[in-house]
């Protein structure tokens, strides 16, 4: 049954503000008088879609420091996707940009082969049997011992803390380690993607693939191919606890194949039967069996190795797409690089540490994962309008300004989760900023350049909300700013701001970024 389509406008007072603050102007910088942009954002605030939400804002002039609009500032709420900013800053102050995780093989006296890992979040299957080739260029046709994958780097649970049972299964949600695998160049590490479509005639059983395959994983496939035209109501999906891939539904003769992304119970095994299969491929035997958490003993010997692209280009999939894992790896890695411990904690006790560098009062927010995942993170606007302001001086700022998403720009790697916001309006191509979505929870923090060229940070936080819809209202008080200080009157008001379209709106209220669910759909 098709749930009915519903549209959303905003109020028509906020469309007629927005055309105002096109042809009226602002005060600039150096004027003391309320900014005409603030009349607008107030009667954007108004819309009834924030009914019993919280709606939080923040604009600041990052040059002078001056904060130019301020709605309930210091108010925490949770911040969801756009915690990784925090992370983000912190993996650029302490690694650096040019850092490169390295994976290597090594092996030791007694005859074991070891695969060691040190959080690498973009190791692609292809990279792997690069490995497996150096191998078997080195001479070594047979592992006389055991494959042990050293994942040891990293300590503690693979899942954060209050993070949602029952999404375990999706990639948004893969558990972290030292040595974990992307099944592509979307990078959702620790994951498998699975094609499935219509098998090879009505009534056969579906097509089902998965990327890569190796036989930790299984497929329970129950889907069933039907006529050209019929119901299309396949679902894929992992059962709790398990590496079984669940296929269900009815797919028609004809139809493409769909790609889900699954997470996978154990990246560190998930990985290391990757690897076996490369090896095999390459002519190298195992005589002993895979083995797990085992570290690489000192004075093994190093005959492959393979080091990651460099932080600052990690980065991108990173708050572009918003990747979940990635804030995990790179939280860990934070804490390994500080105190020798890959541990969440000793990783979120230096974000905390840069944080205060940077001015944020430690005591005034929480985090407690590096990808935003958890409900439990707490933190107000006026904090992230601290960051924004504060990172403009720090010499990796431009590598951290370059991985933001960008409005209205259509490439995934350009645009990002705002690829398909705020265009038609002045800040397509124009803002810069990380969305951040869970259920009930949607924020917005970046730059945006007015008309009159004036750069501003800005934070928006909307906690609280029933249904769907809210980055709209967002998006309009962006493009206000962006609007601010244009010359002369124009002579058609700018375009109302579009309703979602029903998959949209799905996604909206499963509580998941546009990135999360892979079909174009923002």
């Amino acid at each position: 049954m098709t749930r009915p389509h519903r549209t959303l406008l905003l109020p028509l007072a906020a469309v007629l503000g927005l055309s105002l603050v096109w042809s009226s102007g602002t005060a600039g910088a150096g004027d003391t008088g309320r900014p005409g942009f603030a009349d607008t954002i107030d009667s954007i605030l108004t819309d009834p879609l924030l009914s019993g939400a919280a709606a939080q804002v923040v604009v600041r002039d990052p040059a002078t420091g001056q904060t130019l609009y301020d709605r309930d500032g210091d108010r925490r709420l949770m911040p969801a996707s756009t915690t990784k900013l925090l992370t983000a800053s912190a993996a650029l102050d302490i690694l650096g940009p040019d850092h490169r995780f390295r994976t290597e093989v090594l092996r030791t006296r007694d005859g074991d082969l070891y695969l060691r890992g040190t959080g690498d979040p973009v190791l692609l299957p292809g990279e792997l049997d690069d490995l497996a080739a150096e191998v078997a260029a080195a001479g070594i046709t047979h592992v006389p011992g055991d494959l042990v994958a050293d994942d040891t780097l990293f300590t503690g649970p693979g899942l954060g803390r209050a993070w949602g049972w029952d999404a375990e299964q999706y990639a948004y949600s893969a558990p972290v380690s030292a040595l974990t695998l992307a099944p592509d160049t979307d990078y959702d590490s620790g994951s498998v993607r699975v094609s499935a479509g219509p098998g090879a005639a009505p009534g056969k059983p579906a097509s089902v693939t998965l990327h890569p395959a190796p036989d930790l994983l299984t497929v329970d496939n129950r889907a069933v191919t039907v006529a050209a035209g019929g119901p299309h109501t396949l679902s894929v999906g992992r059962t709790h606890g398990r590496d079984t891939i669940t296929v269900t539904g009815t797919v028609p003769a004809g139809a493409a194949p769909t790609d889900t992304w699954l997470s996978v119970t154990d990246p560190t095994a998930y990985t290391a039967a990757v690897f076996a299969d490369a090896l095999a491929a390459h002519g190298v035997t195992v005589a002993g069996t895979t083995v797990t958490g085992r570290a690489a003993p000192a004075g093994a010997e190093t005959v492959a190795a393979h080091t990651s692209m460099p932080l600052s280009e990690i980065l991108v999939p990173f708050l572009k797409l918003s990747v979940n894992p990635h804030g995990e790896a790179l939280l860990k890695a934070i804490g390994a690089a500080d105190t020798g411990t890959g541990s969440w904690t000793a990783g979120l006790a230096a974000v905390a540490d840069h944080a205060t560098r940077l001015g944020l009062d430690p005591g005034g927010y929480a985090q407690v994962d590096g990808s935003g995942l958890s409900r439990m993170n707490m933190i107000a606007p006026a904090d992230f309008a601290d960051l924004l302001a504060a990172v403009r001086d720090e010499p990796w700022f431009g590598h951290w300004y370059a991985a933001l998403p960008i409005a209205c720009e259509p490439d995934r790697l350009v645009g990002g989760t705002l690829r398909s916001r705020m265009c038609g309006t002045p800040a397509a191509g124009n803002a810069r900023a990380k969305t951040g979505t869970l259920t009930g929870a949607t924020a917005l923090s970046g730059y945006v350049t007015t008309a009159g060229g004036r750069e501003l940070a800005f934070s928006i936080m909307i906690n609280h909300h029933l249904g769907s819809g809210q980055t709209r209202v967002q998006d309009a008080i962006v493009a206000a700013l962006a609007a601010d200080g244009g010359p002369g009157p124009r002579t058609t008001a700018p375009p109302p701001i579009a309703p979602l379209t029903e998959r949209q709106e799905e996604v909206a209220e499963a509580g998941l970024e546009c990135s999360w669910v892979k079909p174009a759909v923002c």
